[in-house]
């Protein structure tokens, strides 16, 4: 059996012969659209520019928008990612769980063999083709190559001009016309959902856990400037409060540690840093210059959502003490600040929790 595979039970939205993913779907009256919209970008940089910040400038390109019914988006991105070169700069945007931001958009900033990456997305096809908290794709500079399978499943392509009537070919073998107006799920009101069945059986992987392999085989970063702390809007926040889970890879191949932790700090840099150094505290034999550490996850969080996860980890915690058995934590000398009050001022700094969760 695979280890990722979609739960079988779940039903598949159709309309007028248009098969929508089992992970997104309208759950309103529509006429889905199938075709291609396609548009000359200039050499600016274009909408996607803030992903393409460690590069030269995106050169001229032709950008096509393009929506097919669901049986047949694996096979056309088979086809259009056979155009890409030998190493490409993978692409993975992931739906999560940080209070102030929809999207964490994850990019590799070294180069990939197209035939790993390749192989990833066959294993995880059903995560990335079905499942509608995820979006994924690739990159290439020489030549300038972009495709990316959004969480509605609709695929962008740009390429350099050179390109274009390749595209336009592998698109006719599919009878995928140009149409002005393209119509998918995101055209109307329309339901995300995590669809794997090992979210809801033992069988197979986890969402979040194929996420982590992901994030480690193609040396995915979080694309978001580190050093401020704005909401979707560009607000800055100041210091808020964050949740981070890191995790520890001794040199001998033995089993790793993984830390949460929840701490104040005003952005991503020194909210890693914190966090990085409470869990090696908290570890107490774990020496961060021979025991890798990776940050498996980095989620603001809203006020309530910090009083509910402080609440759920005092519950465990009075639940081991009352096992007689139970050892003393690694951690008993790491210092924790009481829980902040709903109208406290935020303090870079604050430690409020730093727990060993396996």
């Amino acid at each position: 059996m695979p280890r990722c595979k979609a739960d079988p039970s779940i039903e598949r939205v159709e309309a007028d012969a248009f098969k929508f993913p089992l992970g997104v779907y309208p759950v309103e009256e529509m006429t889905p659209k199938a075709g291609y919209a396609s548009f000359f970008e200039p050499a600016d940089g274009g909408e996607d520019a803030e992903a393409a910040t460690e590069w030269e400038e995106w050169p001229d390109r032709y950008v096509f928008d393009i929506v097919v019914s669901a049986e047949r988006v694996e096979p056309l991105c088979r086809m259009l990612f056979s155009l890409m070169p030998g190493r490409v700069y993978p692409i993975l945007d992931v739906l999560g769980q940080d209070a102030y931001r929809e999207i964490d958009p994850y990019i590799s900033y070294d180069l990939i063999g197209l035939d790993r990456f390749l192989d990833d997305v066959r294993e995880y096809r059903d995560l990335f083709y079905e499942d509608g908290m995820v979006g994924f794709g690739a990159m290439s500079e020489d030549p300038f190559m972009y495709v990316f399978v959004d969480e509605h499943k609709i695929v962008t392509v740009r390429v350099q001009p050179e390109l274009k009537e390749r595209v336009e070919k592998i698109l006719a073998a599919f009878d995928c016309e140009e149409n002005p107006e393209p119509a998918g799920a995101d055209s109307a009101a329309h339901e995300h959902r995590g669809v794997l069945l090992s979210d809801r059986s033992a069988d197979g992987m986890r969402f979040d856990e194929i996420v982590e392999i992901l994030k480690d085989e193609w040396r995915l970063l979080l694309n978001v400037d580190a050093e401020q702390n704005l909401d979707e809007s560009g607000k800055d926040l100041g210091v808020t409060p964050w949740r981070l889970v890191i995790r520890f890879d001794p040199d001998d191949r033995s089993l790793a540690s993984y830390v949460e932790v929840a701490l104040a700090a005003p952005n991503l840099r020194e909210a890693e840093e914190a966090g990085i150094d409470a869990a090696a505290r908290l570890l107490g034999d774990v020496d961060p210059d021979t025991h890798q550490p990776s940050i498996v996850g980095s989620d603001r969080l809203s006020r309530e959502q910090l009083t509910d996860l402080l609440k759920s980890a005092a519950s465990k915690r009075r639940s081991r003490a009352k096992r007689p058995a139970a050892k003393a934590s690694k951690g008993e000398d790491v210092s924790i600040d009481p829980p902040p009050s709903e109208t406290e001022p935020l303090k870079a700094g604050q430690l409020w929790l730093a727990r060993i969760i396996t």
